[in-house]
């Protein structure tokens, strides 16, 4: 009798994990308002290049910094991303399957079915989250000599090894 309570209470402990699933279902919400908002004022101002204000250095600096912020726009999403697949796996883990995932033609990538394939998509969407961040400092990076212009062009064959790697792994 003790044992089957105990088991009881240990099976149905899962469901604490709930908190971690709304919790960064609301974060990815949030993420993805945040991206949106940046998205919305990145637009506004575009048209601010066209000023004639605008001429040689400061046209640099304009496009440099516009293009940053398009990196951090999506960056953002992939953030937001990353927390709905992390919401969404672990639901369908420890708590129940989603039928309508299951069901859909369009959302194999938020089926998750083991851990290792929740960590996998994950790695995967952090690894673009990382790519992403170095592209944007990468904009705004200075070459001192020929060591620098080297160190970058080994990290752009690092990352596309990388890249290389982590796809071949799907095949």
């Amino acid at each position: 009798m003790i044992e089957k309570i105990f088991e009881s209470v240990l099976w149905n402990s899962r469901f604490v994990v709930i908190i971690a699933v709304v919790v960064s279902l609301i974060t990815a919400l949030a993420m993805f308002y945040l991206a949106s908002v940046d998205a919305y004022f990145l637009v506004s101002h575009l048209g601010d290049y066209m000023s004639s204000d605008l001429i040689g250095e400061a046209r640099k600096d304009f496009r440099a910094d516009t293009v940053t912020h398009v990196v951090e726009i999506i960056d953002g999403y992939l953030l937001a991303t990353v927390l709905l697949i992390f919401s969404l796996g672990l639901y369908e883990l420890f708590i129940s399957k989603i039928d309508q995932a299951e069901s859909s033609e369009t959302s194999s990538v938020l089926v998750i079915h083991s851990l290792d394939e929740l960590k996998t998509r994950l790695g995967r969407v952090i690894l673009m989250i990382l790519i992403v961040n170095f592209f944007e400092h990468a904009i705004r990076m200075d070459f001192h000599g020929p060591l620098d212009l080297l160190a970058f062009a080994g990290s752009i064959a690092l990352i596309g090894l990388t890249m290389y790697l982590t796809r071949h792994e799907e095949h």
